[in-house]
């Protein structure tokens, strides 16, 4: 593994052939001694980054990282310019993840804070059972579409989907949106009909307050990847919501 210091503040790593163990116990020998920001290149693979690091440090990802990136992170800021794969935030507290490509199934599973912004599309079960408590509120802005089962189990955060890789008909493919979903909210732009959603979530237009939370995120999610702001706010947006608190507590309550 060769690492070299470029200038005081940012050291480099060139991770090719760097078995992910080895390589993790090297960022966090480096987290521990100070650094304030560290290249990765020719990432290949290696799983795990950016967990246990548990200081705001800034990882600059360049290729394509493993699965569970950013899992169970507690501050480090992290940009991958290229694809995520499965599992991206995974049980994220606090922390920003900025994914320039694409990524995998159960992008932000169970996080429970922190941002994560994905230029493109990503896979099956994106935010699957994101939770929230008191300040602690997580983020997942998908530039793109998603698969089936978005939303699956949301309990508490804001997933917003923009739609901006989608055709002229913007039409959404996923299905299952939402289904099990008991707290927080999703915004989507671009078509969906209502086959396509959880029979748990109900629909609805965007009030001041929504706009508020929309504005704020779109600002965040154009600045990363230069798009157009107030292009995209312009859109036509839905809000889903959970219809029940505990949609199956019949199943599971004496």
């Amino acid at each position: 593994m060769t690492t070299t210091m470029i200038k005081e503040s940012v050291t480099t790593i060139d991770t090719a052939g760097v078995y992910y163990r080895d390589l993790n116990t090297r960022l966090r020998e480096l987290v521990a001694a100070g650094a304030g920001k560290i290249e990765l290149r020719n990432v290949h693979g290696q799983r795990y980054l950016g967990t246990d690091l548990n200081q705001p440090v800034e990882l600059e990802i360049h290729g394509t990282p493993g699965n569970d990136l950013g899992a169970f992170m507690n501050g480090p800021r992290i940009t991958v310019h290229g694809n995520a794969q499965d599992g991206c935030g995974h049980t994220m507290n606090e922390g920003q993840i900025v994914v320039h490509g694409r990524a995998g199934d159960t992008v932000g599973l169970s996080a429970r804070g922190g941002k994560i912004y994905i230029r493109g599309d990503v896979g099956y079960r994106a935010g699957i059972h994101m939770k929230e408590y008191k300040e602690k509120k997580p983020v997942l802005v998908i530039g793109g579409t998603a698969q089936d089962f978005v939303g699956e189990y949301m309990a508490g955060g804001v997933l917003i989907m923009l739609g901006l890789t989608l055709g002229e008909s913007r039409n959404h493919c996923a299905k299952y949106i939402g289904t099990g979903m008991h707290g927080g909210v999703i915004y989507i732009q671009g078509n969906v009909a209502p086959f396509q959603l959880g029979k748990e979530v109900g629909t609805a237009g965007l009030d001041e307050k929504d706009m508020v939370v929309l504005k704020e995120h779109v600002t965040a999610f154009a600045a990363f990847f230069g798009y157009d702001a107030a292009e995209i706010l312009g859109r036509k947006f839905i809000k889903l919501y959970p219809k029940w608190l505990r949609p199956y507590g019949r199943l599971y309550a004496y």
